[in-house]
């Protein structure tokens, strides 16, 4: 067998975006030489590592086999550099994290950043997955942390309380909800939206919440940020349904009245996730202590 690590590099780029030409982005080649790389490296294993359809490029049951001991093998190699490392001064390394929007923006931007700044040498891949998939991401090493609203029954994993959130409701000051303290969902769903991207994980929990309570978003504008979003809803564009502690993050909120939600989802427990069984670097262990010491962030663990 005749490959290289950055056949196989490539080849868990491609399942992670399921599409040929993002996955050797992600890795820097071409997509003819990428795809020159996977038909030798299916050569060399003896089997088909994807099937081509509609959706992308969706891995065999061979693929899934082999992506599971590439991961492993990466995992080894990371551990290796590591060890290789400490000769050195400091921290280095490569962090993935999937977290959902809330958490995101709400708590783990700011610590990421001090971390980041603190150690030079330890580079960090983020990405932003709804919460009810995040546990089965991590079990598959798709992500070294993950941090994700509510439980999980996802067995394998350690689980750490990371901080407790808020949805709450924003409305224009001169909205006709604006004097209320608080309000149901419900009531809420009778004015128009100003939403996260439809792949937010933020718009799929209130559309997902919505479809439960049998009615419709009634979506006026999907924007990129939770600034953007109430940006616009203090231009009197919509309402908005946000994390208590992105509004905090944010510069100021003039425009706009803020509604606590009656609702026991409205009040969101964040938890931390990793392996049971992950042997992790220092650098990940350093960092995922990190995010769990933030002041601001430990501090509602406690309200």
């Amino acid at each position: 067998m005749r490959y290289e690590l950055t056949d196989l590099r490539l080849f868990m780029a491609i399942a992670q975006a399921k599409n040929l030409s993002t996955g050797a982005a992600a890795v820097h080649i071409t997509p003819s030489s990428a795809s020159y790389r996977l038909k030798n490296l299916e050569q060399a294993l003896g089997t088909p590592m994807f099937v081509r359809n509609a959706r992308g490029m969706e891995l065999t049951p061979a693929g899934e086999s082999v992506l599971a001991h590439v991961r492993e093998l990466f995992e080894g190699v990371e551990r290796m550099h590591e060890d290789v490392g400490r000769f050195t001064l400091g921290l280095k390394g490569h962090v993935r994290l999937t977290a959902n929007s809330s958490a995101l923006n709400g708590f783990i931007n700011p610590s990421l950043g001090r971390f980041l700044v603190l150690n030079p040498y330890v580079d960090a891949d983020i990405e932003e997955r709804q919460s009810e998939a995040i546990p089965a991401a991590v079990l598959a090493r798709e992500a070294d942390i993950g941090i994700f609203a509510g439980a999980t029954d996802v067995a394998g994993l350690d689980v750490y309380r990371y901080a407790v959130d808020q949805l709450v409701v924003a409305v224009p000051a001169d909205h006709p909800l604006a004097s209320e303290s608080e309000i149901k969902f419900g009531a809420v769903l009778d004015f128009d939206f100003v939403c996260m991207s439809r792949s937010s994980s933020n718009y799929l929990f209130l559309r997902d919440m919505a479809q439960k309570a049998g009615r419709q978003v009634r979506v006026r504008l999907h924007t990129h940020s939770f600034e953007a979003v109430l940006s616009f809803v203090a231009m009197g564009v919509g309402v908005a349904l946000v994390p208590r502690s992105v509004i905090a993050s944010l510069p100021g909120t003039a425009g706009i009245a803020m509604l606590a939600l009656v609702e026991p989802w409205a009040v969101r427990e964040l938890n931390l996730a990793v392996r049971a069984d992950a042997r992790l670097p220092t650098f990940t262990t350093a960092f995922m202590q990190f995010l769990l010491d933030d002041p601001r962030v430990a501090a509602t663990r406690g309200a």
